[in-house]
């Protein structure tokens, strides 16, 4: 599936941007759909691994109840305090579930990469702490809009 990026291409963070980005922001917020189409916005932790956007929710949570029904999902990671500061990336397609759920880690090759980034950057640990609570959504996009207005003349 293709990506499409939409934004002035002055401001739009290239790949190299976007990834670096990614990597050091800690928490996004994650915007799914009720049943009655009230959107339903919070925080969470998540990680990046240069294709798919992982995020690590709880499963006992109104945000995982909304996607098990609509999977349809928007992500948005920003920051900056000034105008000419703020900078952000904001993602959306659907999520998949990846691995159990809760996730007690059993074997799943498949979050090898996430866990291993989750854990380093959010414990400082080499190898993920599992709490019986939470499980995987992966989001691969289908499309990702970024800005930096640090590039604005």
């Amino acid at each position: 599936m293709a990506v499409t990026q939409r934004r002035g291409r002055r401001i739009m963070m290239t790949q190299a941007e976007l990834d670096a980005y990614l990597a050091e922001q800690r928490t996004c917020r994650v915007a799914t759909v009720s049943a009655d189409g009230r959107p339903h916005i919070s925080p969470l932790w998540f990680g990046w691994d240069g294709g798919s956007l992982w995020l690590y929710s709880l499963t006992r949570s109104r945000r995982w109840a909304q996607l098990l029904r609509d999977p349809r999902v928007a992500v948005v990671v920003d920051d900056g305090h000034e105008y000419g500061e703020l900078r952000g990336v904001e993602l959306a397609g659907r999520v998949a579930i990846v691995g159990e759920a809760p996730r007690t880690g059993e074997l799943c090759p498949e979050l090898d990469t996430p866990e291993r980034l989750f854990a380093a950057k959010y414990f400082g640990l080499s190898t993920m702490p599992y709490d019986g609570r939470h499980a995987w959504l992966r989001l691969t996009p289908d499309t990702i809009n970024s800005w930096d207005f640090r590039k604005l003349p």
